[in-house]
């Protein structure tokens, strides 16, 4: 039976989350790329929906994208100092190809007939739309009469919008591991929602299925590093036991 006793792993853990901070200035320590390389992996263990990891990341290297990149963070402190800075992006086109490289990588052979039937009939309900969405329009239609017949069931995606908040949802799951991964490597990160997106998506050659969920800058935080004490609302305003 897990208990705090014979987890060791907890106290580490829990060293790891609550020593986490939105670090806003950052000194010149570089990371190391094979502390990064680490991190990036541990980032894409992240779960995600049907292991079709919609995530991509962009690692701004170069001295001249770095410069623009950092005016459309809005010269952020975090964003100028940091020793890294990456673009975490979804793809909302890319679940197809995926779907085929699960079956094509599937750790066990021959590939169960269930696994087969999962990735090339189920996922490809879920996700298709159509021309002018009409095969949202038959999704809809059929899921509420097994809706009415059988139960509940998986709402599929009927739109755009549904799609991006899908890649969108699982890739924050992986944004979350990184800036995790960074701080049990001894090095510190801050999520930055403030970006001029379409500026940054001309920068990275990005597409009109590309969305970039946040922008993190990471490294070794400054003696000045953080701005404010950290706090959260009480637990109790957000738990609710029903």
């Amino acid at each position: 039976m897990a208990t705090p006793v014979n987890t060791p792993q907890l106290q580490a853990f829990r060293q790891v989350v609550e020593s986490r901070r939105s670090i806003r200035r950052f000194t010149n320590t570089p990371i190391p790329n094979a502390v990064l390389e680490d991190c990036l992996r541990l980032a894409m263990l992240a779960p995600n929906s049907s292991n079709l990891q919609p995530w991509e990341f962009y690692v701004i290297d170069s001295a001249d994208k770095r410069k623009y990149a950092v005016k459309n963070c809005m010269n952020q402190n975090a964003a100028e100092t940091a020793a890294r800075l990456i673009a975490v992006v979804a793809r909302t086109d890319i679940w197809h190809d995926h779907a085929q490289q699960v079956l094509r990588e599937y750790p066990d052979t021959p590939v169960p007939k269930k696994v087969k039937d999962y990735y090339t009939k189920l996922v490809a309900m879920d996700f298709l739309r159509g021309p002018m969405n009409v095969i949202s329009v038959a999704k809809w239609g059929a899921t509420q009469a097994i809706r009415q017949v059988k139960g509940p069931i998986k709402s599929p995606y009927y739109t755009f919008d549904d799609v991006k908040n899908w890649a969108t949802n699982n890739t924050s799951l992986a944004a979350e591991n990184l800036m995790l991964a960074f701080r049990a490597h001894g090095f510190d990160s801050c999520p930055m929602g403030g970006f001029d997106e379409p500026a940054m998506k001309r920068l990275l050659s990005l597409g009109e299925n590309h969305h970039i969920v946040m922008m993190i800058a990471a490294g070794e935080r400054a003696d000045d590093g953080i701005y404010n004490s950290q706090f959260r609302f009480d637990q109790a305003q957000f738990v609710h036991h029903i």
